[in-house]
């Protein structure tokens, strides 16, 4: 049953980052960099479903997600918390914008 899939919004996690005025596309963009990451070392690692929900701490209906890219329901958190488990150093950056550059946030995964 994925009727679940149209959740309410309104309060996830990375609800803070549209209040303070980022778009959800960028929101977007950085949790599939992080997916991409998170399903590249599921892969390389050759962990079943279950193998992966039991190291990253994510349920198992939320890794069968992120294996087809379902990820609207999850936060930018879990995911960072899930590459972590797998050993890996996330990093975000903030700084100041040059001229050229619209302000943006980078995810660097």
């Amino acid at each position: 049953g994925e009727v679940m899939a149209r959740q309410d919004n309104s309060r996830g996690t990375d609800n803070v980052l549209v209040n303070l005025g980022f778009d959800n596309a960028l929101i977007l963009s950085a949790k599939v960099t992080l997916t991409l990451k998170l399903n590249a070392l599921i892969d390389q690692r050759g962990l079943s479903e279950i193998e992966a929900a039991t190291i990253t701490g994510l349920s198992r209906p939320k890794v069968s997600q992120v294996r087809r890219y379902k990820i609207q329901s999850i936060s930018l958190g879990r995911l960072m918390r899930a590459l972590v488990s797998l050993d890996q150093h996330v990093e975000i950056i903030v700084r100041p914008v040059q001229h050229a550059h619209a302000p943006s946030v980078t995810v660097a995964a």
